[in-house]
């Protein structure tokens, strides 16, 4: 289990050096994955060639043709980002047997620097969900309480980091998928600014909010996987030129005069005592590490879920009727006409939650409907975004939680689907105005489970963000508890 213990960057530097083997090492991980993935259903498809792709990439480095220091390094995908030939189910019934004709951008950025692609991970059905348990292929699990949910929708990929089943991962955050499993399961994870990741490969969700991002042992990989996959992409017209290779360099752990703010307004009610005291004691020890630390007010908070549902729901109902039978994907078997083979198709192949938000989505999108809604939500995106940039002229980064609370048991949000949206309460604003943000392990609630604090800052200051989780994590152990806490 010792080679499972190690960082990615850990690996790759014993890779490079000839210390340890490719196969060896993506063995390793295999092992790990046939002995745990029973339980926590992190994965669903491991790839049968998987052992043969790190054979070929041990060859190109021993030619000396890889200088990425992940070269070698087993790691895995969300299922809603593509690689080619391979299945990309969206966690849902209607591409249970989609095989991408294509790679995405993250993934032929991933294949030139020399990653071991092991396979794809669980998810909530069309990133449509907060616990990941809206998968069609079962739900995934918490590592650290298999009776509790792994957060979601990036659900799989925070959970097979947490148990050693991947070195480091690929999510994608909508509305706080990345960062908030990340919380639950007590790993590091950044969302990166709106356009500096491309998402070509990427199957929407909501278009305007949707980004890819690293999930890691810890801020140094992070900053490692972003140098890789950051960029300006032809294919993607919302991707923007972003100074890629310079994340890594950028941590030296030194926050002196680091100016971060607090929101009152983030630490009311719904807040659970263990969440608030673990993100205070952050606060406390980035203090002690010489940043300036300052309360503030921070408007508008009240009203960035209604937004965000309003906004997320109207660009999936958007998205998501390309699926209609014909194209690709699911077709029911019981048609009688065009109008019927579009209704059971659908009607068949998603399930509730996504037929839930293409409802709502259609309905706030619809004639009497659009300005009273849509129209005042994109209204209420502007207020946030100059509400967050008000808060910038004084502030490097603004500091706080991720979730309300430790990972729920399985089936309590469900059965509430409002109570489930509120969770997103903290991250939601986040995609809305296209800012970064990034959660590293900070505590543990009474229940033994992991509390993540958030770091959110300006647009493309992401080695700003970066450099603080660094200089926490040197100053803290909280991260260094998830290997082997599933053991």
């Amino acid at each position: 289990m010792e080679i499972l213990r190690l960082s990615a960057l850990e690996l790759g530097n014993k890779i490079k050096k000839h210390e340890i083997g490719v196969r060896e090492a993506a063995q390793a991980v295999l092992d790990r994955i046939a002995e745990t993935d029973k339980i926590y259903n992190a994965y669903i498809t491991v790839f049968d060639d998987a052992l043969d792709y790190a054979d070929a990439i041990q060859k190109k480095i021993d030619a000396g043709e890889l200088s990425s220091p992940l070269a070698g390094v087993p790691m895995a995908i969300k299922d809603n980002i593509c690689v080619m030939n391979k299945k990309t189910t969206c966690g849902s019934k209607m591409l249970e047997n989609f095989l991408p004709p294509y790679n995405a951008t993250v993934v032929e950025k991933l294949n030139h620097a020399g990653a071991v692609i092991l396979g794809k991970l669980n998810m909530d059905e069309f990133a449509m969900g907060s616990t990941c348990e809206t998968s069609y292929f079962g739900a995934a699990k918490n590592p650290w309480d298999d009776s509790r949910v792994p957060g979601g929708s990036s659900g799989g990929s925070a959970a097979a980091v947490a148990l050693n089943e991947a070195y480091y991962t690929l999510g994608s955050d909508t509305g706080g998928s990345i960062r908030q499993p990340c919380s639950y399961c007590g790993v590091t994870g950044l969302k990166p600014t709106y356009g500096a990741v491309s998402r070509y490969g990427l199957v929407a969700y909501a278009s305007s909010l949707d980004q890819i991002g690293p999930i890691g042992k810890n801020a140094e990989d992070i900053a490692a996987v972003l140098d890789v996959i950051t960029g300006k992409d032809d294919r993607d017209s919302t991707s923007v030129s972003f100074d890629s290779g310079k994340a890594s360099a950028s941590l030296t752990g030194d926050i002196k005069g680091l100016k971060i703010g607090i929101p009152r307004e983030y630490f009311g009610n719904g807040l659970d005592g263990d969440v608030k005291e673990s993100v205070l004691n952050a606060a406390k020890t980035l203090r002690s590490l010489g940043a300036e630390i300052e309360e503030f007010n921070l408007p508008m908070v009240d009203y960035y879920i209604p937004a965000y549902y309003i906004i997320a729901a109207a660009e999936a109902g958007s998205n998501l009727s390309r699926y209609d039978g014909i194209k690709y994907g699911y077709r029911s078997e019981k048609f009688t006409d065009l109008y019927d083979l579009y209704l059971e198709s659908r009607s068949e192949g998603f399930g509730m939650e996504v037929k839930r938000r293409i409802m709502l989505g259609n309905f706030v999108l619809s004639s009497g409907y659009y300005d009273a809604y849509y129209k005042k939500a994109l209204q209420i995106k502007a207020l946030i975004k100059k509400a967050y940039d008000e808060a910038f002229l004084k502030y490097d980064m603004i500091l706080g939680p991720t979730a309300p609370t430790t990972a729920p048991k399985l089936g309590e949000s469900l059965s509430d689907p409002l109570k489930m949206y509120l969770t997103d309460i903290y991250t939601v604003s986040v995609n809305l105005t296209g800012l970064p943000g990034l959660v590293a392990p900070c505590g543990f609630g009474s229940n033994g489970m992991p509390i993540g604090v958030q770091f959110i800052g300006r647009h493309f200051e992401e080695n700003r963000l970066l450099n603080a989780a660094y200089a926490f994590q040197q100053a803290t152990d909280f991260h260094n508890r998830v290997k082997g806490a599933a053991e």
